[in-house]
């Protein structure tokens, strides 16, 4: 399974997968909806649904069938109307496509110098902006097809990957980090109004970015003595957290860019994965020492709850991946023991038995908006979604 997504409502998700095929999946119930969708010929690179949820589109190794890419096509989005479908090629090029006709829109957008990666519509639908293995992010009219200015230049590799902020007033891309890291970037996140980027990376600092600029605003955040693996904003970006393989959690100011407290010390091993609560009240930690800790963002102290503890006859277990629920009641983690595990934020007790399924190690967690599933991902190559209520699997593998 090669790229999965959400139907807008949240009912559906729709998996590529290198079988060629496309399938659609009732996120309730786990169960495939109708036959797979056939067409394609060879891997399937992304998948994407229309605004209104009525339409679903893919892009494929084969290069058809929305036919004039000549290489296979690595990224597709669908426009806000959802009118259009906007696709990014290892030929070098961007093309807009009517979504009911299947036609393409006017010529090719050509510019780019080497293989297109991805590709996004901005907000208002009259923009859209790719990214390249020409090291360049290009913005393009999506009327005209003609490029807007002159290409972004700056990185010194290529680009993986463009977004637009929710306000459609800026870019943010990776590979390379906003200059000013001396080693690779982990962790990176948007503060919630859209207007700065928290970073983290192996040369053990937290640095802030001003979105507009691309400058760093104030001196990097400077405590942790190893790699810094995650970073998270406070829900009302007044405060940045920070998870380090230095086996400690630190909160910072993120308009001093100075620490608030003393780091959060007990996990006796790696810190892998950290969030804010929902109100903003506490912080949750995973680490490769067995355990969850959820912290008062404000004291800075461990929170009246017992570490949520995995079993000591498990020899080695890394918790890889911790989210709360939208209610803040709960929090799930991911792990290398192949599980999926829900908690009481309140006591640290675990919620019934763990979730089972996987056959390799769990990378990513997370929840619905609702709160009533979780969906993981794991080395074993599947998505699976979860009742959070009864721990049972919804269906079967995605």
């Amino acid at each position: 399974v090669t790229f999965v997504a959400y139907s807008p409502d949240g009912q559906y998700v729709v998996s590529g997968s290198e079988d060629s095929t496309v399938r659609i999946w009732n996120a309730q119930t786990g169960q495939q909806v109708g036959e797979p969708l056939k067409g394609h010929t060879s891997a399937i690179k992304s998948v994407a649904y229309s605004l209104g949820g009525q339409y679903v589109v893919s892009g494929s190794d084969d290069e058809t069938p929305l036919k004039g890419h000549t290489g296979v096509v690595t990224s597709v989005a669908y426009s806000p109307d959802g009118q259009y479908v906007v696709s990014g090629s290892f030929d070098d090029t961007v093309r807009i496509w009517n979504a009911q006709t299947g036609l393409q829109v006017g010529e090719p957008l050509k510019g780019h110098t080497d293989e297109v990666n991805s590709v996004a519509y901005s907000p208002d639908g009259q923009y859209v902006v790719s990214g390249s293995f020409d090291n360049t992010v290009r913005i393009w009219n999506a009327q005209t097809g003609l490029q807007v200015g002159e290409p972004l230049k700056g990185h010194t590799d290529y680009v993986a990957s463009v977004a637009y902020s929710p306000d459609g007033q800026y870019v943010v891309c990776s590979w390379e980090p906003l200059k000013g890291h001396t080693d690779w970037v982990t962790s990176v996140a948007y503060s919630p109004d859209g207007q700065y980027v928290v970073s983290g990376s192996w040369d053990e600092t937290v640095r802030i970015w001003n979105v507009q600029t691309g400058l760093q605003v104030g001196e990097p955040l400077k405590g942790h003595t190893n790699v810094v693996t995650s970073v998270a904003y406070s829900p009302d970006g007044q405060y940045v957290v920070s998870g380090s393989n230095d086996k400690t959690v630190r909160i910072w100011n993120a308009q001093t860019s100075l620490q608030v407290g003393e780091p959060l010390k007990c996990h006796t091993n790696m810190v892998t994965s950290v969030a804010y609560s929902p109100d903003g009240q506490y912080v949750v930690s995973g680490s490769e020492d067995k355990t969850v800790r959820v912290w008062n963002a404000q004291t800075g102290l461990q929170a009246g709850v017992a570490p949520m503890a995995y079993s000591p006859n498990d020899q080695y277990v890394a918790v890889k991946s911790v989210a709360y629920s939208p209610n803040g009641q709960y929090v799930v983690s991911g792990s290398s023991d192949k599980t999926v595990r829900i908690w009481n934020a309140q006591t640290g007790l675990q919620v019934g038995e763990p979730l089972k399924g996987h056959t390799d190690e769990v990378n990513s967690v997370a929840y619905s908006p609702d709160g009533q599933y979780v969906v993981s991902g794991s080395d074993d190559q599947t998505v699976r979604i979860w009742n959070a209520q009864t721990g049972l699997q919804v269906g079967e593998p995605l």
